[in-house]
């Protein structure tokens, strides 16, 4: 298996204005997301990358582009990485929403939340843990478990990925912190998933990138599945 990079969408025009886009087809990268779509070329330079796989919505195609035209990679565009259809909230000011009785079902059992005339938030993470591993097996496969590969879908999608590989139940997800922007990392193995970086904004991502593998000489090398006993050292 191999590692994906999670990276959330920049900052969009429905984020500074505090509404809940939801599938809204037309939400834009405001300037600041489009500085951030920029500054990932730099961020992620001395990542070498197999693949793109973005959701269908617009916003996350604008936050690759510049990257997917730096490398001359084709974005695979995936619906079941896309947002979490909010049915009648979409499009609505989120101080209104939190008035809402479901509000407080989405705070404290999400696996419960199912927004009206839309989908349940345990009925998102279902397609899209499906998704993001379905990809990295294809990925591995065409490339090997050593390569990296990099997402780009939505907040609460992201958030549901990462509580997947960490073992979470969904109800304990709105713990996590996915800023817009920012990259999160999962390296996948036969076993378990490994959770490297969560809501991460620095400049120098190589750290995640895995080392060749080694010629096994004698001896039985240990899993890529194991964890480190009493923590890795660093790279």
């Amino acid at each position: 298996m191999s590692t994906v990079i999670l990276l959330r969408h920049g900052k969009s025009t429905a984020n500074g204005a505090g509404i809940l886009a939801g599938r809204s087809p037309k939400v834009n990268l405001d300037d600041t997301g489009r500085a951030q779509a920029e500054k990932l070329v730099e961020r992620l330079g001395g990542v070498p990358l197999a693949g793109l796989v973005v959701s269908p919505l617009l916003r996350c195609k604008q936050t690759v582009g510049p990257l997917a035209a730096a490398r001359d990679l084709e974005k695979t565009v995936e619906p079941g990485l896309s947002e979490v259809d909010y049915g009648d909230w979409t499009g609505k000011e989120l101080k209104h929403l939190a008035k809402e009785p479901l509000w407080r079902v989405v705070q404290a059992h999400p696996s419960a939340a199912v927004f009206p005339g839309g989908e349940g938030l345990a009925q998102m993470q279902a397609r899209s843990v499906a998704a993001v591993r379905a990809h990295d097996r294809r990925i591995a496969a065409e490339h090997g478990d050593h390569a990296v590969w990099l997402l780009c879908s939505h907040g609460d999608v992201i958030k549901a990925i990462l509580a997947d590989a960490l073992g979470q139940h969904l109800d304990a997800f709105q713990r996590i912190v996915v800023d817009p922007a920012s990259i999160s990392v999962v390296r996948y193995t036969e076993t378990r998933p490994f959770v490297m970086r969560v809501n991460d904004h620095s400049g120098d991502l190589r750290g995640i990138v895995p080392p060749e593998p080694k010629p096994k000489r004698g001896k039985k090398a240990a899993s890529s599945s194991d964890a480190v006993v009493g923590g890795t050292t660093g790279r």
